[in-house]
């Protein structure tokens, strides 16, 4: 079984862990749940859930000031971290190395342990700060992986266009969801 912290913060597009914490149950996955205080705002704002029920929907959550969980140590045996969204103050605080909130130390201890940290930016337009923060991820050892809608499996709702960006996330962790469509499959659609 895999194990995997999902943070959310206030970056907009909170249906992005939301959804990663579904899908991640579904294909029996353990979570541990980080929400970040604009993450909750975010969730409450955009989203028909809770800020309780997408917590209920992780193994484990913790409160985004617990610097003592168990998820803040490299000692914690995890697969890797899934930041979805990933606001650009969230970003700034990893790529300064602070580890000011629980979602920051996570994210820092998955770089010294060299474990997978996945960061879905999101932010539009860009601006030289951020992608410098990018660079400085990427440079660390972070995945830069902005939710951009592909169109070549012709999606037919946003949560088709969910769904293949999550799907695509969770390739990184070597799931292979069936219901993801991949380059050069025929297509169920007459019209591409």
């Amino acid at each position: 079984m895999k194990k995997i912290i999902v943070a959310i913060t206030g970056g907009s597009g909170a249906i992005y862990g939301i959804r990663t914490l579904q899908l991640l149950r579904e294909l029996g996955a353990e979570t541990h749940l980080i929400i970040s205080a604009w993450g909750s705002k975010t969730i409450q704002m955009e989203t028909s859930y809770t800020v309780n029920e997408v917590k209920e929907m992780a193994s484990v959550h913790y409160h985004s000031g617990n610097q003592a969980a168990d998820v803040s140590s490299g000692s914690f045996k995890v697969d890797g971290m899934i930041v979805a969204p990933c606001s650009m103050k969230t970003l700034a605080s990893i790529t300064s190395g602070m580890a000011s909130d629980l979602v920051s130390r996570s994210a820092d201890v998955m770089l010294k342990e060299q474990k997978k940290l996945i960061l879905l930016a999101r932010e539009t337009p860009l601006n030289l700060i951020h992608v410098r923060n990018m660079e400085t991820a990427i440079l660390s050892g972070a995945m830069i992986f902005p939710p951009v809608p592909a169109f070549y499996n012709n999606p037919e709702s946003l949560d088709d266009v969910i769904n293949h960006t999550v799907g695509r996330v969770l390739d990184q962790f070597g799931y292979d969801p069936e219901w993801l469509k991949r380059w050069g499959e025929p297509s169920k659609h007459s019209n591409t």
